[in-house]
Formats: C-alpha cells, structure tokens, sequence
C-alpha cells in the first residue's frame, strides 16, 4: 500500500501584536486540519514581526521558553486537531541565551522535539547573530542536524538560513528525515529593482529544490508576506515575498504560493523518495573517501 502524507502549509503577515499573530496562524491551521491536513507548517517567527531589522535590547523582551504561552497554545492545537505540528518560537534557553527555534507537537503527546537554527546570518535588515544564539552541535543528544521522529514520519527540519546550504540538507538526509521542512522569512529590500529582486527570489527556489533533487526527498518551505516596516525608523522595511512551496524528491513543484496570505494543501506520496535514490542513487555514488576537506573553511 502506497505511504501518504497530507501535508499542509500556512502563509501569513505577522505583526508585532502576539494575539494578532498567533490568531492568524490559528485560523490557517484550523483550516488546513478540516481539510484532511495531517502535518501542518508554519513560517518562521510566525508569532511575531520580523523584529531583527535593527538591534535593540528590550526586543529580547519577545522570547519565550519552549513550554511559555506560545508554546502551550501550539501543543493545545495540536492535540485537539490531531495533528503534528510545526512551529517557530522566539525562545529564551537560559539569561543571554536565545534561539531561532522550530518546534514540533505530535498530536496529544505534546512537544516531541525541536530543532535551533544551526546557521546565523548578520545583513543589513537582517540582524540575527544579535538576537540568536546557534543551535548546539551534539550527537549523542540528538543536538544540531538530526531529524525528529513523529507519528507521520521523521522530519528533517531547518530553519531559513540554512536553507542556503547544502550540507545542511545532505545531513538530515543521511540521518533518515524522509522530508524536509524550513520555515522561512525572507524578502525583498524595497530600493532594489525588478531585476535583482527577480534573480533573489528565483536563487531561493532554486536552491531548495536542489535539496530535494540531491536527497531524493520532499521539501516544505513556508515564508512570510507582507510589508513589515523596520520600526527603528532607520530601514525602509521588507517586502516579504511568499512564494512558499512544496515540492517532491525530483524537485517537481507540487503547490507554489503567491505574495498573499494563502494555504497550501498537497498529498505526498512518500514511498516516491526510494523510487526516486533507485534510479538516481546519489547517496550511493558519494565519494565519502575525498571529501575531508568540507571540514575545512577554506582550501588554501
């Protein structure tokens, strides 16, 4: 018997107003759970505005433990949906120690494991490594790159960042993630022109569907939409884009959002990943002898 996923995606604006955002989140999963929803995915920071366009102190003031009010509400839809879930947290780990956090609830079992955001990035607009602290790197633990085990399968989640790279996805491979997921928040910087902002969005897709042909699995990303104003005064804000998608382990696009709030709903047929390393046997055909030099930062 063919493996199934109903797998569901919610696309929103997020505004500095927690209750606003989180409603918002709360009514696409709502929506995507009545409509057969199995696994639902939510963007990145999704509870709140993009609040790393500028560096303030008293913005630490958003984060939350895992298991703070956010937290509770997620793991209270889950149960009663009977769904697993993915969402993004702001989280406070200890005094002057925050992450990016994606967190997974399995239905009524509650939280069953999260992953912190590995790779950090420092851009004008985007000012991350004041905020977040990288993810740790533990094996043993399960820390770092490792995929988390749900009653809809094993998830290989990452976070925005590191959807650039490819040794992020290749790891969570060669851990057993049979998809993988990357709440996102990306955008354009209103000043630049059509063209840049074309070859931008166009490099994001890529990329990702890269990931999938190279792994021969699913891919999930779910982004933000909508002007967010860099509330220091000092930016001119971003026009966060959309586009979020679900695509399968050839790459092929499979649902393909606009610039608006939406919800994506696609069916994945999981058993299409063995098919696929069967006729493309990447993970076979590695050259696992010649490759110590990715350990280094540079060959020089």
């Amino acid at each position: 018997m063919t493996r199934t996923l109903r797998v569901g995606l919610v696309q929103q604006p997020a505004w500095p107003d927690k209750s606003r955002s989180l409603d918002e989140s709360e009514t696409g999963i709502r929506e995507l759970a009545a409509a057969g929803a199995e696994l639902v995915v939510l963007q990145e920071l999704h509870a709140t505005h993009y609040f790393c366009q500028y560096e303030d102190p008293e913005l630490f003031d958003l984060a939350e433990p895992l298991d703070g009010p956010t937290g509770q509400r997620l793991a209270a839809l889950a149960a009663e949906l009977g769904i697993v879930l993915m969402g993004s947290l702001f989280e406070r780990r200890a005094p002057g120690i925050y992450h990016n956090t994606a967190v997974v609830y399995d239905r009524e079992r509650g939280r069953v494991g999260h992953y912190r955001k590995m790779h950090i990035p420092d851009d004008p607009g985007f000012y991350e490594k004041f905020y977040f602290t990288p993810g740790d790197h533990d094996a043993e633990r399960g820390q770092g790159f490792a995929p988390i085990d749900t009653s809809v399968g094993r998830l290989g989640v990452l976070v925005c960042w590191d959807q650039w790279y490819p040794e992020a996805a290749r790891l969570m491979a060669m851990a057993g993630a049979e998809v993988l997921l990357y709440p996102t928040a990306i955008g354009w910087h209103p000043p630049d022109d059509d063209d840049e902002k074309s070859r931008q969005k166009d490099a994001w897709t890529l990329i990702q569907r890269s990931h999938a042909v190279a792994n021969g699995l699913p891919v999930i990303v779910a982004n933000r939409v909508g002007h967010e104003a860099d509330l220091s005064g000092i930016g001119p804000g971003i026009d966060f884009w959309g586009g979020s998608f679900i695509c399968g382990p050839q790459g092929e696009l499979l649902a393909h959002g606009g610039e608006q709030a939406e919800r994506l709903l696609v069916t994945l047929d999981l058993e299409r990943g063995e098919e696929t390393r069967r006729i493309w046997p990447f993970l076979r055909d590695r050259r696992i002898d010649a490759y110590g030099d990715l350990t280094r930062r540079y060959r020089d």
